[in-house]
């Protein structure tokens, strides 16, 4: 079994919250628009972590990190993209990549809208986690936990940090 912690649109700000929330996940997957290499570095010091470059990101990011992963944990297929659109209604990128690797998963950021479902049309787990940074128009910062076992997916979690702008523990 593994716990997984998702984040996204961190936009160069680390919550120190996430550290708390994220302190026994045995991965962290960043959906993109890290912001700077620091945030993911702050994220590598609590667990494992994944990640994709987002639309702000910098060629410094973008050297780091790729546009997508695709990968699996334990028997559970995974596709990370930024900029993804909504279940059912992608980006032709995000029908391309899901067409192509078939996941289980499916995560994305951007939108600054958390959202999880089901894809009917490409029977997947879409997972947006929202927006965990200071900039945009999110009014709170969220982040989502789950866990993995075997092929099933279980207990997701929504996190609420507070307001945009609260850093406060």
């Amino acid at each position: 079994m593994k716990k997984i912690g998702v984040i996204s649109d961190t936009h160069g700000f680390l919550d120190p919250k996430v550290k708390n929330y994220f302190s026994e996940v045995d991965e962290i997957w960043h959906a993109g628009d890290i912001g700077s290499l620091e945030v993911m570095d702050e994220l590598k010091r609590i667990s494992a972590t994944r990640g994709v470059y987002g639309n702000i990101d910098d060629s410094i990011v973008r050297s780091e990190f790729p546009e997508f992963q695709f990968f699996s944990v334990e028997e559970v297929t995974v596709l990370i993209l930024h900029i993804a659109g909504r279940p059912d209604k992608y980006v032709p990128k995000a029908v391309e990549l899901i067409e192509r690797y078939r996941p289980k998963i499916f995560v994305c950021g951007h939108s600054h809208i958390l959202l999880v479902k089901m894809s009917s049309k490409y029977n997947c787990l879409h997972i947006n986690p929202g927006a965990a940074g200071n900039k945009g128009f999110h009014a709170v910062k969220t982040l989502l936990r789950f866990k993995i076992d075997g092929s099933s997916i279980q207990k997701m979690e929504v996190i609420e940090m507070g307001n945009r702008n609260s850093a406060k523990l």
